[in-house]
């Protein structure tokens, strides 16, 4: 498959129901483990609104409908996360536990590969927008 082309990454990742679970799935993860919990601590009580954010972003950003701006207006993750100091740390535990949440799902092995893959660019990006905003050194 030739992922990054067109809709077929959001197509494999089941359309925006199958981003809906992949985003349920993340968030559940992050709100029971521990090991989480300083990145569960940036997020306020009720994560369905983070939750809805998430999963449209991500249907966008997979070559689906553009349901964030639609719902949400424009946003540069890098830019809109900045006003966090998020870390190395931070960054790779929302990593572990989206690797976790895509390993729930029921994607074809390549996909899930190549998704995670793709996200730790942005994840990568948040990292030094906060830096550069906070004036931190990597913890790492």
């Amino acid at each position: 498959m030739n992922y990054g082309v067109g809709d077929t990454s959001y197509q494999a990742a089941g359309g925006f129901e199958g981003l809906k679970r992949l985003c349920r799935d993340f968030y559940q993860l992050m709100d029971q483990r521990p090991e989480a919990a300083k990145l569960r601590s940036l997020h306020g009580e009720d994560l369905s609104i983070s939750q809805d954010k998430l999963a449209c972003f991500l249907s966008g950003w997979l070559g689906g409908p553009r349901l964030f701006s639609e719902k949400y207006g424009s946003i540069s993750i890098p830019a809109f996360h900045a006003r966090w100091p998020i870390d190395e740390a931070l960054s790779q535990s929302w990593l572990d536990c989206m690797a976790s949440a895509i390993a729930r799902q029921s994607y074809a092995p390549d996909f899930a590969e190549y998704l995670l893959t793709q996200l730790r660019v942005p994840a990568a990006r948040v990292v030094q927008a906060s830096r550069n905003r906070h004036g931190t050194e990597s913890t790492n």
